[in-house]
């Protein structure tokens, strides 16, 4: 009977092991970085381009700093312009990532290992879990900024900055938010063709804005938010005299970075910035599955919901497309 007891006891403290574990509570974070490096002017009668790449990446840490998921993709908004100056790209692009290209993107040819953007995306992504911050930071790389590590080397070639410092921003921006360990983890973005292109005027030059929206959810076995983060990026870059005139190397913030230097506060109706109401519409979805959230009453983009009166009133539409996005890739 004693033996019956002990192992009784045995397999309840084995239980409630594996239990807690499983309710361990994990930490979510969202990093992007960009790249402006391939954009040119036009020249031997070719158009120029401006090429702007948005590498995001969304990760689920635990209480060691050990990244549990992670998820990685790169919108690239592409707007060719002449050397009149006038953009090709309108208002009805749609951008995809790279991730949605898939083998579209074209990498595979010219890849040593014949592997594609995507793969190779989530390859690193998949060599980052179990792994903290310093390691990640400390992969060693050759001259042309590529692994020598063997065993990453062998599944990524191309140089790993692109994948690198978005993580790394994830993982330095990681809080608790609800997550816990068994979780899925998706994340999504949209390329907005709003505001995308403006065209010269007497007195004022073209503009091409690269705007994107992020969105990373976690989600449980029942298919409900437990934790979800909203960002945008609005990269203007100004053509004139039939040449980019903004400087490539300068930095493109988010908007959740910017703060109150986005200056929607004093255009709020409710006197809130962008940052403020992304964060309430973003605790207002968890508990909530996909089906909930994009059924949610809209009043000109807006939600119109009796709960986010006095915290949300801004257009929510491309915000709810990038979770639809995530929640379709959630791993």
């Amino acid at each position: 009977m004693k033996k019956i007891i002990v192992l009784i006891l045995v397999a309840l403290l084995a239980f409630g092991l594996v239990a807690c574990k499983k309710d361990e509570p994990l930490k979510t974070g969202f990093g992007v970085s960009f790249s402006n490096y391939t954009s040119k002017d036009p020249a031997d009668g070719n158009n120029g381009v401006v090429n702007t790449q948005a590498y995001a990446a969304a990760v689920l840490v635990d209480k060691d700093g050990k990244v549990v998921k992670c998820e990685i993709d790169a919108m690239m908004s592409e707007f060719p312009f002449t050397e009149e100056g006038v953009i090709l790209a309108g208002p009805e692009t749609v951008f995809k990532t790279k991730n949605e290209l898939g083998d579209d993107y074209g990498m595979r040819k010219a890849s040593p290992i014949g592997k594609e953007w995507y793969e190779q995306a989530a390859a690193f992504a998949s060599y980052c879990v179990g792994k903290t911050a310093d390691q990640i930071r400390g992969i060693a790389v050759d001259d042309g900024g590529k692994a020598t590590d063997a065993d990453l080397a062998s599944s990524v070639t191309v140089p790993v900055s692109g994948y690198q410092n978005p993580v790394l921003a994830a993982i330095a921006n990681a809080t608790d938010m609800g997550a816990k360990k068994g979780d899925t983890l998706g994340l999504g973005i949209v390329g907005t063709g709003e505001q995308t292109v403006t065209e010269a005027t007497e007195d004022k030059p073209a503009t091409a804005v690269a705007y994107n929206h992020y969105a990373v959810i976690s989600l449980d076995a029942k298919g409900k938010v437990t934790s979800c983060i909203f960002d945008a990026s609005q990269g203007k870059f100004v053509i004139e005299n039939g040449k980019i005139a903004t400087d490539l190397k300068a930095e493109i913030k988010t908007k959740n970075a910017k703060g109150d230097e986005y200056g929607m506060r004093k255009a709020s109706p409710i006197g809130k910035e962008w940052n403020e109401q992304a964060d309430a519409f973003a605790k207002y979805l968890v508990g909530k599955t996909l089906t909930e959230i994009k059924g949610i009453a809209m009043k000109e983009g807006a939600p119109d919901v009796a709960d986010l009166a006095s915290t949300c009133t801004m257009h929510v539409t491309d915000m709810v497309t990038a979770v639809d996005k995530a929640a379709a890739t959630a791993k």
